[in-house]
């Protein structure tokens, strides 16, 4: 009896194996091509172009960082616009002259290889500092203690002056390696008969740290790391019983977390080229939530997409505005660009939480026919609702087991079961 009730299954996992794989390998075959064709894009897009896509690649690895601290250990953050800061303002003040320049700022005149990694290392550094807080917090409470960092932040930046430069801000050094400048020095690089000055040497550098970054958060959601925060999304209290340590983990995804905005900071000094305390501030915090969300909380895919849809959207608008209906252009009559953005945002992020709470990742793969990995995505329960809480189905049945005794044992000590509790 045995036999026969086995052999069904093992016969549709054959069959569903290669279609699995077959899948797998043409979404690959997709994601090469697409870095392909951004390997080729400065040869035929103009500097404006490059700009947005220097900004968008810059959020990508923002959002990314986001989306693991968010979306996948399920511990909310408003201080994204903070560690942005700290990792474009180490990296000026690393890679700054040490002589005092016209706003009083001064910097350690590093080079800018190592200044860009003592960047990324400081806010992670940052994130440690912050995790302790954030292990005893949750939910909407954390929350409001990271946004605390935003306003701390502001008032960093605007007064000390000799770190900061204060409300002019201060420059961002060209990046270079030894024998390779970044910037519009001579020799002017040619690459198919196109000079490549600044934006075109910035955008391949640029697009490497993507896709590394890409990659990174994939082989950490699918390695032990991953399972644990996940875990810890779905019910901390059934993380511990499997042994998971909470604190160590929202410790680690912080610093994690942190590093990711500061590798963005950093991006995104070398891009304007010039770090100013004004675009550091709450605005920028909700734009890279609103970016998680709009793509799919849980998901690096996701994050890419929000990200990319967030950055480019306004950019396109302001190019664009003498086509578009309703649009106005510079000095002519209509919608400002802006509200129009702000307008698409709020309807994007309604129509996301009403309809596909997976966000746009989750709408492709349902236009294609593809079935998301569980192990990378966040499960029903928890896009749905912003509670911590999920259906105890994303819990091992053994471990279910476990917490129904645990809850058992906490009820004879006085307490209440929580929804955390399996019913």
């Amino acid at each position: 009896m045995s036999d026969v009730a086995v052999a069904p299954g093992r016969h549709s996992a054959s069959v569903t194996a290669p279609k699995q794989r077959r899948r797998l390998r043409g979404g690959s075959v997709v994601r090469v091509a697409l870095v392909l064709v951004l390997v080729v894009f400065p040869l035929y897009a103009d500097t404006s172009l490059e700009q947005i896509g220097l900004f968008a690649m810059a959020a990508v690895v923002g959002a990314i960082g986001l989306t693991l601290l968010t979306g996948a250990a399920g511990q909310l953050s408003l201080a994204q616009a903070f560690f942005l800061a700290v990792g474009a303002y180490s990296y000026s003040f690393y890679s700054g002259p040490s002589a005092s320049l016209s706003a009083g700022a001064k910097g350690l005149a590093l080079s800018p290889v190592l200044a860009a990694v003592l960047a990324v290392l400081t806010a992670g550094l940052a994130g440690l500092l912050f995790s302790p807080i954030a292990s005893r917090l949750r939910g909407i409470y954390l929350g409001v203690a990271s946004l605390s960092l935003v306003f701390i932040g502001t008032f960093v930046y605007e007064n000390f002056r000799s770190l900061t430069g204060g409300f002019n801000g201060r420059a961002a050094a060209p990046f270079a390696v030894p024998g390779f400048s970044f910037g519009n020095d001579n020799p002017t690089l040619f690459v198919a008969n196109v000079p490549f000055m600044r934006f075109e040497k910035l955008w391949e550098l640029f697009l490497a740290l993507t896709v590394l970054a890409y990659l990174f958060a994939q082989n950490v959601l699918r390695g032990r790391m991953g399972r644990a925060m996940q875990t810890m999304r779905d019910s901390e209290v059934a993380a511990s019983v499997m042994g998971v340590d909470i604190r160590r983990t929202k410790a680690g995804v912080f610093v994690l977390s942190s590093m990711y905005a500061g590798l963005a900071g950093v991006m995104i000094g070398l891009a304007f080229g010039r770090i100013t305390p004004d675009y550091f501030q709450l605005p920028l915090s909700i734009a890279y939530l609103a970016m998680i969300v709009i793509g799919g909380l849980g998901s690096v895919g996701g994050a890419t997409l929000g990200a990319v849809f967030v950055t480019v959207l306004p950019e396109l608008l302001s190019r664009y505005s003498d086509s578009l209906p309703f649009v106005a252009a510079t000095g002519g009559s209509g919608y400002d660009a802006g509200k129009i953005n702000a307008v698409l945002y709020g309807v994007a992020i309604i129509l996301v939480v009403l309809f596909e709470p997976g966000g746009l990742v989750a709408l492709g793969r349902r236009l294609t026919g593809r079935r998301a990995p569980r192990a990378l995505e966040p499960s029903p329960a928890t896009a749905d609702s912003p509670s911590t809480s999920a259906s105890s189905d994303a819990v091992p049945a053994s471990a279910r087991r476990t917490t129904e005794g645990s809850t058992v044992q906490r009820s004879t000590q006085g307490t209440t079961p929580t929804q955390e509790d399996p019913a």
